[in-house]
């Protein structure tokens, strides 16, 4: 359950069949520096033991735990319920398959601590292999305020984050998923939030990462071809943002595959860039074929 005096940190974590995955992420919050945080999980249906593991946990005392199960809905309706549910100032989403370094709850309070402007929505730091190892490349700077969507296209910056954000404003944010579908990229939120908001950069891995076989990274074609439509809009929008020329192609090429995927028409007619997309129009066919068989 929601504890009554609400923490500063929310980490929140969406599960499906992974409590054979799961002790090693409990243990790491067991054994944080701070105690400033509770762990929502929503369970997404999942029919191993993760009910029993986590009620065992809840008995053990040793963590502040709100459980939730539900009907399998896809992990971006899992952090819209959690979002809505959180009482805490702060959310941070940790995946089943992460675990996080002993100092990382302290740390992110420490931090947010220093932020006393309303135009910051959260802070964006890393992701690690191990404590000392970012996934590819550290941030540009450190303590640095800069839109989401230019990290990665303006500063190049080539990784995985570790992003906690204001939860009053992620409530205003809600993930969009089509009907039937499960699956929406997560960066459809974050990137919408650089409309109102800067990200603060820190340049320090909180999360261990270890991407499983049943993951959502590991199955990501399969996951388009189930949610195209979820797809198609995310990198329209993209193509959108991009100020790159080759970033344009890129996106608009996989805004048809998308749009293809999904059975959609007027793909030339919706596209950003008509001209763009009438280019890239033959090239995505052929990877729609090759790459999304």
């Amino acid at each position: 359950m929601i504890p009554n005096a609400s923490p500063t940190l929310c980490v929140f974590t969406p599960t499906y069949n992974r409590a054979y995955i799961l002790p090693k992420l409990y243990e790491s919050l067991v054994n944080q520096t701070s105690a400033d945080f509770y762990w929502s999980i929503v369970d997404d249906g999942s029919s191993d033991n993760t009910e029993e593991l986590v009620q065992s946990w809840i008995s053990e005392g040793k963590v502040t735990i709100d459980y939730v199960k539900k009907e399998n809905g896809g992990k971006p309706r899992a952090i819209n319920d959690a979002v809505e549910r959180c009482q805490s100032p702060l959310f941070f989403v940790v995946d089943s398959d992460d675990h996080l370094v002993p100092h990382a709850v302290e740390h992110i309070i420490s931090k947010w601590a220093l932020v006393d402007d309303p135009s910051i929505a959260g802070i964006v730091a890393l992701r690690g292999r191990d404590e000392n190892t970012p996934m590819d490349t550290w941030m540009p700077r450190d303590g640095f305020d800069l839109k989401l969507w230019d990290l990665f296209e303006v500063y190049r910056f080539r990784g995985d984050t570790s992003l906690i954000h204001r939860t009053e404003i992620l409530k205003q944010y809600p993930f969009k998923v089509a009907e039937n579908e499960i699956f929406v990229p997560e960066a459809s939120v974050y990137f919408a939030l650089d409309e109102k908001y800067d990200m603060r950069t820190d340049n320090t891995i909180l999360t261990i990462c270890n991407y499983l076989s049943d993951g959502l990274t590991q199955n990501f074609f399969a996951n388009v071809k189930r949610n195209p439509i979820g797809y198609w809009r995310h990198k329209r929008y993209c193509a959108i943002r991009s100020r790159r020329l080759i970033n344009k192609f890129r996106e608009t090429t996989l805004y048809i595959i998308g749009c293809k995927l999904a059975h959609q028409g007027n793909i030339i007619q919706m596209a950003p860039n008509k001209l763009i997309a009438s280019i890239c129009y033959l090239p995505a066919i052929v990877f729609r074929y090759t790459m999304f068989r």
